[in-house]
């Protein structure tokens, strides 16, 4: 088995939903695992592995007693907000399908995927999400106009993390 048919092999395992295969001949044994909890992914670029800085943090051991939360302040008649509200309701939030290293491009002299203000339709790839040193091709599931982007460009992305906002059409 070459390394073209270990590359075939891993592209059907993500793009077929199994959740493991093994294949083992006298020279070699492989073993490919998918990952059905996030769906079918797809790996179209090389992996780059990029240093993230290690963030700790110190809790005081002493337990710290809660204020209870100031009562709403009545309306003042400014209502501006309401409007905002009532306008970003129509808005989709795209939230990341998996836990992983956000990208905007497939590299970084490349063009964005998706720009504000851009028009997209069910299918298109806005971003890569890189997982275990897998590049994750993360395609649209709406058609609309991308409103603003909400996270930045090789940021650390959890799991249902909001990551665009769109205008639906």
């Amino acid at each position: 088995m070459d390394f073209k048919q270990i590359q075939e092999l891993i592209k059907l395992v993500s793009k077929s939903g199994i959740s493991e295969v093994s294949i083992e001949t006298e020279e070699m044994k492989v073993k490919v695992k998918g990952n059905l909890a996030y769906g079918p992914q797809t790996n179209n670029a090389q992996p780059v592995f990029i240093p993230q800085p290690i963030q700790t943090s110190v809790e005081s051991a002493a337990p710290v007693s809660k204020a209870p939360a100031p009562a709403p302040a009545p309306s003042s008649g400014d209502e501006s907000e309401a409007p905002k509200k009532e306008a970003n309701s129509n808005l989709i939030t795209f939230k990341s399908p998996i836990v992983g290293t956000f990208y905007r491009s497939s590299g970084p002299d490349k063009e964005p995927f998706v720009k504000v203000g851009d028009e997209i339709s069910v299918g298109d790839v806005l971003c890569i999400i890189e997982a275990m040193k897998l590049f994750n091709e993360i395609e649209s599931e709406h058609n609309g106009k991308i409103v603003k982007i909400l996270i930045d460009d090789a940021s650390p992305v959890e799991f249902e993390q909001p990551l665009f906002l769109i205008e639906p059409r």
